[in-house]
C-alpha cells in the first residue's frame, strides 16, 4: 500500500506539478521581458482609455520605432509613478500649443480626432498651458487625450521624458470585457 501511494504522489507531481510550475515560469519570463499589465487610475486619456481600464502593454526595446500618436507607458521621476499618455513630440520636434488648443508640430497643425475637451477658438479656459516646446534628442513630449483634465508635459517642471524612461506601448484594453479594443 505504501509503495502504491508513493507512486501515485510521484505521478501527480510529474503529471500536474511539472507543467504547472513550467507554465508559471514561462508566464514570469514573458511578464518580465515581453509584456505587463497596468490599471489606469485617472481620466486623463478619455475617451480612448477610461479610468480602471486594464491595459496590456508590450515592452519596447528599440525606442527609435516610437511614432507620434503611440500610447506609451513610462516612468516619471518627477511624479514618482508610471504614467500612460500619447506621444505628441518626437526627438528634435518643435511643438507649439496655442490658446485655442491647436497643436503644431514643426509649424504644421496636427489633426487629433481622439482629443476630448478640445478647446474652441473663442472659449476662455483659465489654466490652459500654452507655449513652444523644443524636444531634446533622446526625449519625447506627451499629452493626454482629455486635454482639460490631464496633468501632462505641459504641467511638469521638466516636460520631456527620456528614452530610458520608456517602459512599453499600450496594445489592448483587456478589461472590462465590454471595452476590449486594440491600439
Amino acid at each position: 500500500m505504501g509503495k502504491d501511494r508513493k507512486s501515485f504522489i510521484k505521478y501527480i507531481l510529474f503529471e500536474w506539478g511539472v507543467p504547472i510550475v513550467g507554465a508559471y515560469i514561462v508566464f514570469l519570463l514573458l511578464n518580465r521581458f515581453v509584456f505587463f499589465n497596468i490599471i489606469v487610475p485617472t481620466s486623463s486619456m478619455e475617451p480612448t482609455i477610461m479610468p480602471n481600464d486594464r491595459i496590456m502593454v508590450t515592452r519596447i526595446y528599440n525606442k527609435d520605432n516610437i511614432k507620434r500618436g503611440d500610447i506609451i507607458v513610462f516612468q516619471s521621476d518627477e511624479l514618482e509613478e508610471k504614467l500612460i499618455k500619447r506621444v505628441i513630440g518626437l526627438p528634435s520636434d518643435e511643438v507649439r500649443i496655442t490658446e485655442n488648443g491647436e497643436v503644431y508640430i514643426n509649424g504644421e497643425v496636427i489633426q487629433e480626432e481622439y482629443v476630448k475637451n478640445q478647446i474652441r477658438a473663442k472659449e476662455i479656459y483659465p489654466g490652459l498651458r500654452v507655449g513652444v516646446y523644443k524636444v531634446p534628442d533622446d526625449s519625447f513630449l506627451f499629452l493626454g487625450d482629455n486635454r482639460r483634465n490631464s496633468k501632462d508635459s505641459r504641467y511638469w517642471e521638466d516636460p520631456y521624458i527620456g528614452k530610458d524612461k520608456i517602459l512599453g506601448k499600450a496594445r489592448v484594453i483587456i478589461f472590462p470585457f465590454k471595452r476590449i479594443q486594440t491600439f
